[in-house]
């Protein structure tokens, strides 16, 4: 059974997402659960607390899902495609609490706001490094690695806003997709196994 804590945190992630957190009130948190605004904060101690709670659990997500395939041994090419279906995999598995994470975590105090952004640093350079590792191997071809980060991320970060589970890709099709355009771009090439 879910415990009081969860649900507040599945709701508020639920509004949050589709409304921003600005847009959100403890009272609206409160109404979607059924309960009065007063006995909420006896659960909670405030709405930023809230998002705190979510941002932090998401990051700790995207970090046990990439991190590990960021560190082990092997050719670059075949991690980056991994780190793209875990972080895909992140994305598709828990949309509102991804999306809250990716796009609301701002709103955080300046205390927090700062530890998110170093979270953020440090999982971007993930793929900063494994991308220079693949250059330096002369498995990938990008010039900047900081920059095939920022862009590899930035498209898969997107999936947040559009992708639907009754879509026509699933999450495996979808990163095997992004993948395959990120690594090998717009050009024709033959599909390698």
């Amino acid at each position: 059974m879910q415990t009081r804590r969860r649900q507040i945190e599945d709701v508020a992630s639920t509004l949050f997402s589709h409304r921003g957190y600005a847009a959100t009130s403890m009272r609206d948190i409160a109404r979607a659960l059924d309960l009065q605004g007063g006995s909420l904060y006896a659960h909670i101690p405030s709405k930023e607390a809230v998002l705190a709670a979510i941002v932090e659990e998401a990051a700790e997500e995207f970090h046990a899902a990439v991190g590990p395939v960021a560190e082990r041994p092997g050719p670059a090419a075949q991690r980056l495609r991994e780190m793209i279906a875990a972080h895909v995999r992140v994305v598709t598995g828990g949309r509102e609490r991804a999306k809250v994470f990716l796009f609301e975590w701002t709103f955080l105090g300046q205390e927090r706001r700062e530890a998110i952004a170093r979270s953020r640093l440090a999982y971007q350079g993930y793929f900063e490094r494994v991308v220079a590792e693949g250059v330096a191997a002369g498995e990938l071809g990008a010039t900047d690695p900081r920059l095939a980060a920022v862009f590899v991320l930035s498209a898969m970060n997107a999936m947040a806003h559009w992708y639907r589970p009754d879509g026509a890709l699933g999450p495996d099709a979808l990163a095997e997709r992004y993948a395959d355009l990120f690594l090998h771009g717009l050009q024709p090439h033959e599909r390698t196994p």
